[in-house]
């Protein structure tokens, strides 16, 4: 079986990387687009902010901190930051240089995709690169490309390493390496140990084998991570980044929901899209590499399904379930695989032509369609970002006293674009809040007790807490407004 090093001696031909390279740019050019022309340019998360507003204070005072003299491990992507942070640097941030990482990112996930299809099916040679050009404009991935997060990032990494097992790489060293270099990422790189170890203990030969793959991938793996551990200790004294413990808090409620109505948000944010028409070529595809025994193959749909699973069972799936884009690239590449293997075999005689055609005109039309449904949707989302949450930053750092403390819900935009000391009610850089996250009676003596002059959230979240608090803004975006009325709203907390 080849080996995921002919990636990198045997590359796609300059033409191919061209046409993906221009697919990818086109694509992005669409959503940036839809973009200006419904509100502004922005991002669609708040978080987005967050990982700018570090990587702002690294690259201009040299500081890991949200707020300028107070270190912080609120940042779940140290090594996404650190990226973001060159941007400033070159002076295209905050947007240019985002965008930039983010399609640069795409076109790698474009190209590994492309060269493990022609791995493994040698007879796929393609007038255009068609799989990777699925890859490119999927719209799920080109969300998570222009998202500004870490997202896209955390599953080139993943796909890199699954695509080395199942095209039968033995660079251990490498592997635990590339794992080691996901937690900087995202912290949830770790569940990438369990199909790597699996790969290895089910394809080595013999026990020395096994142990001599074993030690090589964890030497790999636990030079980066150590240094990972100690990062976050020496920054916020836990292990894990704040947000690791926060997120397990606050969405605490969603973990008490029946598991058939935790599934049913799932598959509906999965499903949106082409990849309901990969579903099936996933499945067969599983049932392939099981009569080959393809280890490599069915780890790496195990990894992706159990990703899935691990964060149904923790987090909730929202925002087009970008929790779990990261799994997302290899389950598409498993079901691409099964589609391009079909229309080289001839399971139907004469009339498989009318079936290959048919399960590839679907996929294409219904991925041409989502280009411009999708692009539609990042834009709704990122004016809704720019009406709420920006609007109010930016009106609070205009309006609000200098010397005011704010109790904020979502940072993001806040800490970009004003410098009011603040309470972080999510617990991302006010790590005390986590014990008592969701409780709205501790919160409010919690704020009373350390003073605090505004609080700034949507009403929903605190109903109780802003019972009798006296109104002094309202984002009032558009988008809030046709959703559900409901906006960024800043109260005033202590009478002056």
């Amino acid at each position: 079986m080849a080996r995921v090093s002919s990636i990198f001696r045997n590359p796609l031909p300059r033409r191919d990387l061209a046409i993906l390279g221009g697919v990818t740019l086109i694509a992005g050019a669409i959503y940036l687009a839809t973009c200006a022309v419904l509100y502004r340019i922005g991002f669609p998360l708040d978080d987005s902010w967050i990982h700018l507003t570090f990587a702002r204070n690294l690259a201009e005072h040299g500081q890991w901190a949200f707020r300028l003299g107070v270190p912080s491990a609120g940042s779940t992507s140290p090594l996404w930051s650190a990226l973001l942070a060159i941007g400033f640097w070159i002076r295209l941030a905050p947007y240019a240089w985002t965008y930039l990482l983010g399609l640069l990112t795409l076109w790698a996930l474009a190209v590994v995709s492309e060269t493990a299809a022609r791995l493994l099916v040698p007879a796929y040679h393609p007038r255009l690169p068609w799989v990777g050009i699925f890859m490119a404009v999927e719209w799920h991935l080109l969300w998570a490309a222009m998202s500004g997060m870490e997202t896209l990032l955390h599953g080139l990494l993943a796909t890199v390493i699954l695509v080395a097992l199942m095209t039968g790489s033995r660079r251990y060293l490498t592997l635990g390496l590339l794992t080691g270099l996901s937690v900087w990422v995202r912290p949830d790189g770790l569940t990438l140990l369990g199909p790597v170890v699996l790969t290895i203990l089910l394809t080595e030969k013999n026990m020395r084998s096994r142990l001599g793959g074993l030690v090589k991938y964890f030497i790999g793996f636990g030079v980066l991570f150590v240094f990972y551990l100690f990062f976050n200790l020496l920054i916020g004294g836990t292990p894990m980044p704040n947000t690791f413990y926060a997120k397990q808090a606050e969405y605490a409620v969603w973990q008490t929901l029946p598991i058939l109505s935790r599934l049913n948000e799932l598959l509906l944010q999965l499903l949106v899209g082409p990849s309901f028409l990969l579903i099936p070529g996933a499945l067969v595809w599983a049932v392939r590499s099981f009569r080959k025994w393809d280890w490599g193959s069915l780890s790496a749909l195990a990894w992706s399904l159990g990703y899935m699973g691990l964060y149904l069972m923790r987090l909730p799936v929202y925002q087009h379930g970008r929790y779990v884009m990261p799994a997302m690239p290899i389950f598409f590449l498993l079901g691409l695989l099964a589609v391009v293997e079909f229309s080289y075999s001839k399971t139907f005689g004469r009339y498989h032509w009318i079936a290959d055609t048919f399960w590839r005109m679907s996929l294409a039309m219904v991925t041409l369609l989502f280009i411009v449904l999708g692009a539609r949707s990042y834009a709704r989302d990122v004016a809704f970002i720019e009406g709420e949450m920006v609007t109010a930053a930016k009106w609070a750092a205009a309006n609000l006293p200098p010397d005011a403390l704010l109790a904020v819900h979502d940072i993001g935009a806040l800490g970009y674009f004003d410098n009011h000391a603040l309470i972080d009610l999510a617990g991302l850089v006010s790590p005390e809040v986590i014990p008592f996250i969701r409780d709205e009676d501790r919160l409010a003596a919690y704020l009373d007790t350390q003073g605090a002059d505004y609080l700034i959230a949507f009403p929903d979240l605190y109903p109780q807490m802003i019972q009798g608090k006296e109104v002094v803004f309202v984002a009032n975006g558009v988008i809030a407004r046709e959703i559900d009325g409901i906006s960024m709203t800043i109260y005033r907390w202590n009478a002056p």
